[in-house]
């Protein structure tokens, strides 16, 4: 049951729901009283403002092999920075080697087609590997921690997992992408690109250039996208924090085969297209 509210939290939390909130509502008709996102992960803070104005966003996560849905979030159930917890008939547990979540239940596939050797590494003993690494907590809850694939292992052996740091950094209104490098490296770095529409009026009431191209090598911006960073950063422990950065003088685009036709980040390409720059970043010190 928890505590009261103190009388001037309840006052000030009334004054921001009338000039915030209410309009935050508005947008979305004035009814609505939860969403559901996937697919990507969302910033806790971003999660907390909507749970304010009155509206949960209720995390889901799955898979093409488990007909869409593995967890969910509810109104009566869920946990900030978690996709919920399993839906009825499905059960999940977390490999202990490499956190892997697997998977059984009715909504799992049955095979790929015509792909037996795909569906053996996949299926095994009834359990789908689904590729993602992640946590259960006591009570069910999963926390996806990143893609096994896409698992960074610095030097020092420690496993990093760049999704989540990544979106941070690009919940900055100044970054459009954010793509994390250190396999094999002492620490992690990272590949920035500005978004023009913020960027550009941020440059303009300053006197700056603005093209995007020339701001990209501008200490002004550079010192920015730094505040922006050690926002970022803070909330990670000290090995997995991003210790230097490059901004590209434009943006990633599907046109130049870096983000896939859903904007997700071509990592394989970024890596190999950049990595004379990436390297640069460990040259210099």
């Amino acid at each position: 049951h928890g505590e009261p509210v103190p009388e001037h939290l309840e006052r000030a939390f009334e004054a921001a729901d009338a000039e915030i909130f209410t309009r935050v509502r508005g947008l979305f008709g004035g009814r609505l009283r939860q969403a559901v996102s996937g697919a990507a992960p969302i910033a806790a803070d971003i999660l907390e403002f909507f749970y304010a104005a009155g509206v949960s966003v209720l995390e889901g996560w799955g898979l093409t092999e488990t007909t869409a849905v593995g967890t969910v979030g509810t109104l009566e159930h869920f946990k900030f920075g978690t996709v919920g917890r399993a839906v009825p008939g499905v059960e999940l547990r977390i490999a202990e080697r490499d956190h892997e979540i697997l998977m059984r239940g009715p909504n799992v596939f049955s095979e790929y087609w015509r792909n037996p050797e795909a569906t053996a590494e996949t299926l095994v003993d009834g359990w789908l590997h689904t590729g993602d690494i992640g946590e259960l907590d006591e009570h069910g809850y999963l926390t996806i921690t990143g893609r096994k694939k896409e698992i960074i292992i610095t030097a020092g052996g420690k496993n990093l997992a760049p999704a989540n740091l990544e979106n941070d950094i690009k919940q900055s209104r100044f970054v459009s992408q954010a793509v994390m490098y250190g396999d094999r490296r002492p620490y992690p770095v990272a590949l920035i690109t500005l978004d023009p529409d913020e960027i550009v009026p941020w440059a303009r009431e300053r006197g700056l250039p603005e093209e995007v191209a020339q701001l990209s090598h501008h200490a002004a911006v550079r010192e920015l996208i730094q505040g922006e960073l050690d926002r970022a950063n803070s909330r990670y422990a000290q090995v997995e924090q991003i210790k230097k950065f490059a901004i590209l003088d434009r943006d990633l685009s599907i046109a130049n085969d870096e983000l896939t036709p859903t904007l997700k980040v071509k990592r394989g390409v970024i890596n190999q297209r950049y990595a004379e720059l990436f390297a640069s970043l460990y040259e210099s010190g």
